[in-house]
């Protein structure tokens, strides 16, 4: 009897082993196939080896899950979409009658008009041309994320693009009593990267300083890689500087933005295989562009 009940207790044992080995094994195929199907744009669903009818209805709970998110994102991909869509369309649509206004704006100033007229039409031309740079912006915009644009690499001189990034904005910055300081390293820094899409990220921020600065910025070029743009800004706060990358996201109507540019500069920046990102401390704004890696020197 007693050897019975030792076999009996054995064979349980071994079974309940087996099970528990079975139902580690079916998780770590739940674990692994789920990891699969979140990061892979895929319609297949968790499929399992084992007939353990409480890890197939576990399977089954977050099949219909995969489902769900698959048709929201979906869902999301085809309003993106249709808003990328919709701004190209606008941005068409205004170009037109802009550039009427303004052709028509010009005739006016060979015209003979009253000192009121005069100060009246001054302003219509200021505003006509903000309408021009923020539709421009909304283009550029969706242009920027058309999923076909592919980037064309090419050695390019980190310091000799700041530099030139730097002289374009430089009547626009002193105009607003801002004197840029530009701190360049003694050797010749770079990357490789598509060179429009590098000048496209300078200028816009550039652009940016020019909104948010109060009077200041610092630019420098990093050895490493690195270009911080720093600059007093005591309008702003960390939470809304957590922001400023944000689509259409901008701190005030009345700066003639759309809030695009730093959107349109973290994109571009990214498809380069670099990062950004902005930081807010003692009321000082500091956005930060970095393009690792090693690249062959350019010739001095």
């Amino acid at each position: 009897m007693a050897y019975l009940a030792c076999a009996i207790l054995a064979a349980t044992a071994l079974a309940l082993g087996l099970h528990v080995w079975s139902m580690r094994r079916a998780a770590r195929q739940i674990v692994r196939e789920l990891s699969e199907k979140l990061s892979e744009d895929t319609n297949t669903l968790i499929s399992l080896s084992t007939s353990d009818r409480e890890m197939r209805r576990l399977a089954a709970a977050l099949n219909r899950q995969l489902r769900i998110l698959r048709a929201q994102r979906l869902r999301y991909r085809q309003g993106d979409q249709e808003l990328k869509d919709a701004v190209t369309n606008v941005s068409h649509d205004l170009r037109t009658p802009l550039t009427a206004i303004c052709g028509y704006l010009e005739l006016l100033e060979q015209e003979e008009k009253s000192e009121a007229a005069e100060r009246y039409l001054t302003r219509i031309a200021e505003r006509t041309e903000a309408m021009k740079a923020l539709t421009e912006e909304l283009f550029r915009y969706s242009v920027v994320l058309s999923t076909d644009q592919d980037m064309a690499p090419e050695p390019v001189d980190l310091n000799a693009a700041v530099e030139t990034a730097a002289a374009g904005y430089y009547a626009a910055l002193t105009a607003r009593g801002i004197e840029p300081v530009i701190t360049l390293p003694e050797e010749r820094v770079v990357r490789s990267l598509d060179r429009a899409a590098l000048n496209r990220v300078l200028s816009n921020l550039f652009s940016n300083a020019l909104k948010y600065s109060d009077g200041d910025l610092d630019v420098t070029l990093s050895a490493d890689g690195r270009i911080a743009f720093s600059n007093t800004a005591r309008d702003l706060d960390p939470v809304r500087v957590g922001r400023l990358f944000d689509r259409f996201f901008s701190l005030e109507a009345a700066r003639n933005s759309t809030g695009l540019g730093l959107a349109i500069a973290r994109t571009l920046v990214e498809r380069m295989g670099g990062s950004i990102g902005a930081g807010y401390e003692a009321g000082r704004l500091t956005v930060t562009v970095s393009f690792p890696g090693d690249a062959p020197r350019a010739p001095s």
